[in-house]
């Protein structure tokens, strides 16, 4: 009988063992997998971030968010949850340089869209302007201006031609910028010479388009 219970117990002693060595293989495995799909959103993060900060950064967040949620889950051991939402985040994470790629063309199309109208109505706005101020000043650089020319006061028309050196430079600016292949400079400039430009058209009482 001694012996009986004796070798029961050893082999129990053995199925737990195996039991154990089988549940610590899966686990070792599973945080394996669990670490593998964390690394492997990391990096497509690291991969699409410059892009997608830029014309995607919501969603960038969010994935970062939820990255972040996943590393706690694991940090805890609790490699199930790691394993039934990374993939999820994953598919998210590979999705984001198309859709920041998607963002970026419609951002570009809609500035060549607003360049495309500003750079048709400026030039003629431009020098309209710099006719009238040149036809306020007589049309003499450098003459100083008169005061009580025309609609204008003599500090007035000096505030004019002014502003209109300002409004030529930035047009040029603009230009040279468009021409460099800097759009966002390009339309940030032309939006403020036509802020200034019809503001001086407004002084001369002048009807622009």
């Amino acid at each position: 009988m001694a012996t009986r219970l004796k070798f029961v117990r050893h082999h129990t002693g053995l199925v737990y063992a195996v039991l154990l060595a089988i549940a610590l293989a899966a686990c070792s495995g599973q945080k394996d997998a669990a670490q593998s799909l964390l690394w492997q959103i990391a990096a497509t993060l690291s991969a699409a971030d410059p892009e997608a900060a830029k014309y995607v950064p919501d969603e960038l967040k969010d994935i970062q968010t939820k990255l972040a949620d996943l590393r706690a889950s694991f940090a805890k051991g609790d490699y199930a949850a790691v394993m039934a939402a990374a993939p999820k985040v994953l598919t998210a994470a590979q999705s984001l340089a198309t859709d920041a790629a998607a963002k970026k063309d419609q951002i570009l199309k809609e500035q060549n869209d607003a360049w495309t109208n500003l750079a048709a109505v400026l030039p003629d706005e431009v020098t309209a302007l710099q006719n009238r101020v040149d036809q306020l000043y007589g049309n003499k650089p450098g003459k100083r201006a008169a005061r009580g020319k025309g609609t204008l006061s003599g500090a007035d028309l000096a505030a004019a031609g002014s502003a209109m050196a300002d409004i030529t430079a930035l047009w040029s600016k603009a230009q040279a910028a468009f021409a460099g292949g800097n759009l966002d400079e390009a339309l940030a400039t032309a939006k403020n010479v036509k802020s200034k430009a019809d503001a001086l058209a407004a002084t001369l009482k002048m009807a622009v388009t």
